[in-house]
């Protein structure tokens, strides 16, 4: 029988773990100390596994276990030295600090930063605009300080919110922050550098008027949306100019208090009033970029959508409907590797030259996982098998 013409030495999972430079893992794993003490189950080892965990959405540890044992004989070939039993994986979720799979993702992000840059947007702004939101993601174990009212049952929902910083012109995070889900997002804008080649994009969540000062003293862009029950004073009136008919209502300048250490000051803002036609909506804009036109403003702010997407993403492909421990930790882990998972298909998309949409590769990797296919040739030339197998058919016919 003859073998496809994808046919492969290293099956698709492999082929996925050998995107991985192993000095990036080597280089985490030394500055974070994690393999110390450890003669078996290496960080190597925890974050194929976990890869596995992610790629083939499994719902428990015993699942991941009792699958990884099935493979027994072919794990070399996806660089697995050591099959973890349930309690050694959770054993290592617990303990191994979830800061060295921060570090791989890092990594990853700058070995394949050239893939995921798009430069268009740079080229007509000319500064740099990143996006910041978060998402929570609800637990039911009392794993972090919980949140909200006890239900019937007597468990509390508690949660973690996931933040993170995007570029416009890159498709996956370039920056992951944890905290409670009863964290106030606005706390997190302090974590951002003022750079005055920069635009940050968040929503009013993260209103803060002390980062909003120090964001104009340094010469900071941002755009967000004003809250519903901010107070200011509104000082000046711009003409919005006819050639603008993209839904600009209202430009304003307004004047807000804020206070610092008991003293008072004012700053001036731009205040955009905006109808979206698609939406049938009106938004309020916030911002201090004075000199751009007001629809480009609202433009700008529409690519914080970008994000919302791109979570979207993340939990239809890679959904953390079951957790995989019951401390911060072990969730930690498993929104990293998730995160990893992630990156690795937008390396796969980036890398070809046939279109495919996102939910298809992951789901074709799934279902092919442990087959010995070429993954980039397949991709490309799907029918290929089928187009070879007719023409041999057809020859035979002939004769």
């Amino acid at each position: 029988m003859d073998k496809t013409t994808h046919f492969f030495g290293t099956s698709v999972f492999g082929q996925l773990i050998s995107l991985i430079d192993s000095k990036i893992i080597n280089n985490a794993v030394k500055t974070s100390n994690s393999d110390r003490y450890i003669k078996e189950f290496t960080t190597k080892d925890h974050l194929i596994s976990m890869l596995f965990c992610s790629f083939a959405k499994c719902a428990s540890l015993r699942e991941v276990s009792g699958a990884m044992l099935g493979l027994s004989g072919k794990t070399k070939h996806f660089q697995l030295n050591h099959i973890p039993k349930k309690s050694t994986l959770a054993d290592a979720n617990a303990r191994r600090e979830a800061d060295v799979f921060g570090k791989i993702y890092n990594g990853l992000l700058v070995q394949y930063s050239h893939l995921f840059t798009d430069s268009r947007i740079k080229d007509v702004i000319h500064k740099q605009i990143e996006i910041f939101d978060s998402t929570t993601i609800s637990l039911f174990k009392d794993i972090l300080k919980c949140v909200g009212r006890n239900p019937e049952n007597g468990k509390k929902k508690g949660g973690i919110k996931v933040h993170t910083v995007i570029n416009v012109d890159e498709t996956v995070p370039k920056m992951v922050w944890f905290t409670e889900a009863t964290t106030n997002d606005h706390f997190l804008l302090k974590k951002l550098k003022p750079n005055p080649n920069t635009i940050y994009v968040f929503d009013k969540g993260y209103n803060n008027y002390k980062a909003f000062k120090l964001f104009c003293d340094t010469g900071t862009g941002f755009v967000t949306r004003i809250k519903d029950n901010a107070v200011y004073k509104t000082i000046e009136e711009n003409i919005i100019e006819e050639y603008i008919h993209s839904g600009v209502l209202e430009d304003t300048v307004i004047e807000i208090a804020v206070k610092d250490n008991g003293i008072e000051s004012k700053l001036k803002l731009r205040k955009i009033r905006f109808y979206d036609r698609i939406l049938k909506r009106e938004f309020e804009f916030l911002t201090n970029l004075f000199e751009m036109r007001a629809d480009l403003v609202s433009a700008i702010y529409k690519l914080r959508w970008q994000i919302e997407l791109l979570f979207k993403q993340l939990k239809q492909n890679f959904p953390l409907k079951y957790f995989l421990g019951e401390n911060e930790n072990a969730i930690k882990i498993q929104i990293y590797c998730a995160l990893i998972a992630n990156l690795l298909m937008t390396v796969i998309q980036k890398t070809l030259k046939k279109s495919w949409a996102f939910s298809n590769l992951v789901s074709f990797c799934k279902i092919h996982l442990f087959n010995y296919i070429h993954l980039i040739r397949f991709l490309e030339n799907p029918e290929k098998d089928w187009q070879k197998t007719y023409q041999n058919q057809l020859q035979f016919e002939l004769f």
